[in-house]
């Protein structure tokens, strides 16, 4: 494609040569630089771009977006200046894959808790209807049953660059409807940008990512960001910023919730072990709905992915039917099976409110004790530790403090921040960094009838220190655990 052609719908300050040439490869990465690349320089959070321009130009790249000068650029090389790279990149990149999001039906997520189950319920009543769906998300991308080849290191919504190559991929396979994650720092940083969406949907909001945001109201108005790109958008009444969202969002609306009056609302819930039933309200029509997971979150998310797939077109009675069927998440409320009359659960609870939700959750199904296993990862938001500890402390009978993933920071640091709060409460505790050893102390612990929750890791499968990264799995270890005490797991 000439490049005169890929800048028809950005803004620039400048052009220097030409933009008759032909574009092969758009890339942000020098490594990944092919020949006749378009080379857009991306100034990062610890990484600007701008300084591997040469070497993009060594390895094949004809022209460069740049935000600031660079010296010693070849003439025969084509600059293009613009105030904002990353923005930039998400028209360019939209426009190279030839607006693959327009060519199928696109629902976004966001919210602090619940992105990724509401993204596979949702993901899987569409496969009840024989569509051929696109997921792009935490866990993993993927075309029906088939994993994208993404980098680990990809995040939870790709840049704008690899998001639009996915889009395309999906499109060269026949996906007809795609159900992605979009966190609130994909939509700061415009990677979701020119993306077509149908349906946005606000799950939650509470603390998390302040190292990012600095305050709520900044992290509250990055998520409000999709609700301004969308055709209809669905938020949880319930939520405390719902009523921020309503107003702020250029969209038709609908609500769905529990506890107010809303367009598809949950009513009479009740929690098992087994799952959750409730009724479905929808504008009068009451219709009996029962789901294969515990808790009130899992309600939520249920009606979430109920509500949207009705939203797109499919009939509400087939939805319910089809919802009954499936199954929890990985990592997510993930049960493990075991013969010795507890319950294990491993969850990815990582903020105040998802471990806030599970222990409930816990609560409601069993009678005797919740014992909490859980940490805080490194290098993120320090406030939100000893709430943490303050909040497990209130609704465990019993707690082991260990780590998550401590990065560059001290494991032993983290567990003080999180025993502030939890010296706060009357709960009794041990401390135990190895995370291993620590679940093996919950599950030693553990009696016929107790809930034990081992938090914030859910389906990662290692853990993270400052000189390291080794393979870690809590459901590994849990069934390790049952095998050298001779306890049969399925």
């Amino acid at each position: 494609m000439k490049l005169s052609k890929l800048l028809t719908n950005i803004d620039y300050k400048l052009i220097q040569g030409s933009t008759e040439i032909e574009v092969e490869n758009i890339c942000w990465d020098s490594r990944n630089i092919k020949k006749s690349s378009l080379f857009i320089c991306v100034k990062g959070k610890n990484v600007d771009r701008h300084s591997f321009a040469n070497d993009a130009i060594e390895k094949g790249a004809i022209a460069l977006v740049i935000e600031h000068d660079i010296e010693n650029i070849p003439k025969h090389v084509t600059v293009v200046k613009v105030n904002d790279s990353k923005s930039s990149m998400a028209v360019i990149a939209n426009d190279f894959f030839d607006h693959p999001s327009e060519k199928f039906k696109l629902v976004g997520i966001t919210g602090t808790n619940g992105k990724t189950s509401t993204s596979y319920f949702l993901t899987e009543l569409l496969q009840s209807f024989d569509k051929n769906t696109g997921l792009i998300g935490t866990i993993e991308n993927k075309i029906g049953d088939k994993k994208l080849d993404l980098e680990k290191k990809n995040p939870t919504t790709p840049d704008s660059l690899d998001l639009q190559s996915c889009f395309y991929k999906m499109v060269e396979g026949g996906v007809t409807h795609v159900v992605m994650e979009a966190t609130s720092i994909g939509l700061v940083n415009h990677r979701v940008d020119e993306c077509d969406f149908d349906i946005g949907i606000f799950t939650n909001l509470t603390q998390d990512h302040l190292d990012e945001h600095g305050t709520m109201e900044n992290y509250r108005d990055a998520k409000i960001k999709l609700f301004k790109m969308c055709k209809k958008g669905l938020i949880n009444i319930d939520d405390y910023y719902a009523e921020d969202f309503i107003k702020a969002a250029e969209c038709e609306v609908f609500t769905y919730g529990i506890d107010r009056p809303a367009d598809y609302r949950a009513e009479d819930v009740a929690y098992s072990l087994e799952g959750s039933t409730f009724t479905l309200n929808y504008h009068g029509q009451k219709k009996e709905v029962s789901i294969k997971v515990s808790g009130k979150f899992n309600v939520y998310n249920s009606l979430a992915a109920i509500a949207a797939c009705h939203q797109l077109g499919f009939p509400l009675d087939t939805i319910i039917e089809n919802i009954s069927s499936i199954h929890t998440v990985s990592g997510r409320f993930q049960t493990i099976p075991n013969c010795k009359g507890y319950m294990v659960v491993v969850d990815y609870a990582h903020t105040p409110d998802g471990i806030e939700n599970i222990l409930n959750s816990a609560r409601n199904i069993t009678k005797k004790k919740v014992i909490s296993v859980f940490g805080c990862g490194g290098d993120r938001d320090k406030t939100k530790r000893p709430i943490m500890g303050q909040i497990a402390g209130k609704l465990s009978d019993y707690c082991v403090l260990t780590s998550d993933n401590p990065r560059t920071e001290e494991p032993e640091g983290i567990i003080k921040d999180i025993e502030k709060g939890i010296k706060a409460t009357a709960c009794p505790y041990i401390i135990e960094a190895d995370r291993k050893k620590a679940i093996f102390m919950a599950l030693e612990k553990s009696r016929p009838g107790d809930i034990i929750v081992i938090a914030g890791k859910g389906h990662e499968t290692y853990q993270i220190f400052k000189d390291k990264t080794i393979h870690f799995d809590d459901v590994e270890v849990v069934k390790e655990y049952l095998k050298l005490t001779s306890y049969v797991f399925k």
